[in-house]
């Protein structure tokens, strides 16, 4: 069963939030000279997130919502943050159409508590920016009253600009023969539509497969967080006993976009690595590093 079109109307914020980013970048450019600091923090205070939204999507990216009663998910984050973020963004000289996630740092100081208003402040904090392309670090820091800024997420994003001669291609990265595989899921071509409602993120490249293959993808391809957030929960259930509030660190890279539908696995290594990907020596959408209190 697919995903309420109820939970749109929550998502209501985060639209208008990154519609005016959109727009704002529209009208106004900086000059050369890029500033990460510019402006310094974006602040926000949200209301709690409704539980039935939280519950839904802790289920469609196969956690437990048993695990966080009373608590929200780390990874649930670009749900509120997205909106500061793509303001913080908006403030660079570059076209957030062409804006491709290029990967993730969480860190859980404490888990959120889900019933209080959430305190929420983005920024750029640094931008790699060599005329063919730029790197943008964003950092979101999300907190509540009783527990401080206990999240805290480092987001990396890729713009091109311009195209580079001569560039080498890199080799595909793959999921390492002795890694050990945690779970397997078969994600339905639905899954992009689904994880848009529940987090506001509608770029019709992950719901709309006409879209998707003029921007020279093979059809809808799957959110970048969506992964990471499969990723975590099989984390969860495998290796942390179904409590999410053992992971302290999770810092990906998203290697190649997943097409949809698809088939694939979540594998750990004995150095905390993890990946997803196809199978042992097969092409991975994911690859990073946890650290987590893991018990025997």
């Amino acid at each position: 069963m697919g995903v309420s079109t109820k939970h749109v109307l929550s998502q209501l914020p985060v639209l208008r939030g990154m519609g005016q980013a959109a727009l704002a970048a529209l009208v106004r450019r900086p000059a050369s000279g890029i500033d990460p600091e510019r402006g310094g923090w974006l602040e926000e205070e949200i209301p709690p997130r409704p539980a039935d939204l939280v519950r839904d999507y802790v289920r469609h990216v196969g956690g437990d919502p048993a695990w966080y009663r009373g608590r929200l998910p780390a990874h649930m984050f670009p749900q509120w943050g997205f909106p500061l973020a793509a303001r913080a963004l908006a403030v660079l000289p570059y076209p957030l159409s062409r804006v491709v996630n290029a990967g993730c740092r969480i860190e859980q100081r404490a888990m959120l508590p889900a019933n209080e208003p959430l305190r929420v402040r983005a920024r750029i904090d640094r931008v790699d920016d060599d005329g063919h392309r730029a790197l943008v670090t964003q950092v979101i820091e999300t907190g509540t009253e009783s527990a401080g800024m206990a999240l805290v997420a480092e987001m990396r994003t890729f713009i091109p600009l311009e195209k580079r001669e001569g560039k080498e291609k890199k080799a595909r990265p793959t999921v390492p023969a002795d890694a050990r595989e945690i779970a397997f899921s078969r994600i339905p071509e639905s899954a992009g539509l689904d994880f848009a409602k529940l987090t506001g993120d509608f770029n019709p490249i992950h719901w709309i497969a006409p879209y998707a293959r003029a921007a020279g993808f093979r059809s809808c391809i799957l959110h970048g967080f969506s992964t990471l957030a499969r990723a975590i929960e099989a984390l969860n259930r495998a290796r942390l006993a179904g409590d999410p509030g053992r992971l302290s660190t999770i810092d990906v890279r998203f290697t190649r976009p997943l097409v949809l539908p698809a088939r694939v696995g979540v594998y750990v290594d004995q150095n905390r690595g993890i990946w997803v990907g196809d199978a042992h020596g097969g092409g991975s959408y994911l690859e990073g590093h946890f650290d987590a209190e893991i018990r025997p």
